[in-house]
C-alpha cells in the first residue's frame, strides 16, 4: 500500500494596493493540464474579487481576464510573493 502526501499551498499577504493595505489570499490549484494560484482579495465596495496566476515560461501571469488596473499593476509582486512561497 502506498501512501501519496500532496502539498496543499495557501497563503494570505498583506500589500498596498491602490493606496490601501488589503489582504491578498493565495490558494494553489491542480487541474489535469495545468497549475497555478488562485487569488482573491476585496475591493473598496467589499465585494470579493477572484482571479487565477499561471506560470509561463518560469514567470507567474494574470491570463486575460477583466479585473482592475490596482491588481494588474501587481502582476510581477504577486510573481515574487509565489516564488517566494513555493521555494
Amino acid at each position: 500500500m502506498e501512501i501519496y502526501f500532496k502539498k496543499n499551498i495557501h497563503f494570505t499577504r498583506l500589500m498596498s494596493a491602490a493606496g490601501r493595505l488589503r489582504e491578498f489570499n493565495f490558494r494553489q490549484f491542480k487541474n489535469h493540464d495545468e497549475t497555478g494560484f488562485s487569488i482573491d482579495v476585496v475591493d473598496d465596495r467589499g465585494e470579493r474579487i477572484m482571479f487565477r496566476m499561471l506560470k509561463v515560461e518560469d514567470k507567474w501571469k494574470i491570463p486575460v481576464q477583466k479585473l482592475p488596473e490596482w491588481i494588474i499593476k501587481k502582476e510581477n509582486v504577486f510573481h515574487q510573493v509565489i516564488e517566494e512561497e513555493t521555494h
